[in-house]
């Protein structure tokens, strides 16, 4: 036979279980927001930005690699900016990569069917960065789908290097000049 010691049961214990498990909750939302409060104040953003020319000999249909010259990051300049170093970095992704058309006047990206953009330094292996397929043909400005690799080693080098893979649907007949301008997430701790 199973005894149940019904002072367990009691209105006051009752009451008293509330309590604590009330206490418990705030405890842990309060623990819960205030490190997501500082994790907000540890985040801030580097951006930089390349301009490359798609010249009019590009062939239809077959990729082909535009190299970019070496990107000067400003990364260790907004690292101090935002009380931290390199050293206390934790995580690095892309935010947003967005390409325009910079000329001629009036073009827009009907000529291209895909881009993908690689990242390197000279340290580190090439990987993806961001790309795009199937591009409205409509548009002068592309949002691209970003990868989600930590880029911690390429950001916080002094340099870095783009090859942009491209595709067109149709004949290019005049240079065109694009600009990537790209938004890295940054998570540190401050010094």
């Amino acid at each position: 036979m199973v005894k149940i010691d019904l002072q367990l049961f009691t209105p006051k214990t009752f009451i008293m279980k509330r309590k604590i498990m009330f206490f418990i909750g705030v405890v842990l939302f309060s623990y819960i927001t205030s490190c997501k409060k500082i994790e907000e104040l540890l985040t801030f953003y580097v951006n930089d930005e390349t301009t490359f020319t798609v010249e009019n000999q590009f062939p239809v249909d077959i990729p082909f690699n535009i190299p970019t010259p070496d990107i000067e990051s400003d990364s260790q300049e907004e690292f101090e900016n935002n009380n931290t170093r390199a050293n206390l970095v934790k995580n690095i992704y892309l935010n947003k990569l967005e390409l325009s058309i910079l000329s001629p006047e009036g073009t827009t990206f009907s000529f291209l069917e895909s881009i993908h953009i690689f990242i390197s330094t000279d340290d580190s292996n090439e990987i993806e960065l961001a790309f795009k397929e199937n591009i409205d043909e409509d548009t002068k400005k592309i949002s691209m789908e970003t990868s989600d690799s930590r880029l911690d080693k390429y950001v916080k080098s002094d340099t870095y290097d783009l090859r942009f893979k491209l595709v067109t649907d149709e004949v290019v007949l005049n240079d065109i000049e694009l600009k990537a301008k790209m938004r890295y997430k940054v998570t540190a701790d401050p010094f």
